[in-house]
């Protein structure tokens, strides 16, 4: 199983380190989203140009289109559900790559993922 990795996960692997992600990115099980990336190149980064390089250079998850997306928010009853469109973005991206899960640690995120069935969790 393949894993769009949203940047609440990054966040912690780049600070404190994540033995889950480290394994899932030695086993080429992990996905870019070019919403994650840019939400990441808005923080401030140590060894920003490497990081960002290196999330660039990861196989990506089917990106889906706007015309896509709000299909899924309407298709999914997302409006008034508290999350931002880059995470209805990650949802719906997840959705139309096969095989594929979201991690993430933003706790509205992850619900709305668990109910349609598109969430993983780490061990």
């Amino acid at each position: 199983m393949e894993l769009l990795v949203d940047s609440s996960v990054w966040i912690d692997h780049l600070r404190f380190g994540d033995d889950a992600l480290a394994a899932a990115l030695e086993e080429n099980r992990v996905l870019a989203h070019p919403g994650v990336i840019g939400e990441l190149a808005l923080g401030r980064l140590a060894n920003r140009h490497e990081v960002l390089d290196a999330l660039s250079a990861l196989p990506s998850c089917v990106v889906a289109s706007h015309a896509e997306i709000r299909v899924f928010i309407e298709r999914n009853q997302l409006a008034g559900s508290g999350m931002g469109y880059v995470d209805a973005d990650l949802l719906a991206s997840v959705a139309l790559t096969p095989a594929a899960r979201l991690w993430t640690r933003d706790r509205k995120l992850t619900e709305c993922a668990r109910q349609l069935g598109l969430a993983w969790q780490s061990p």
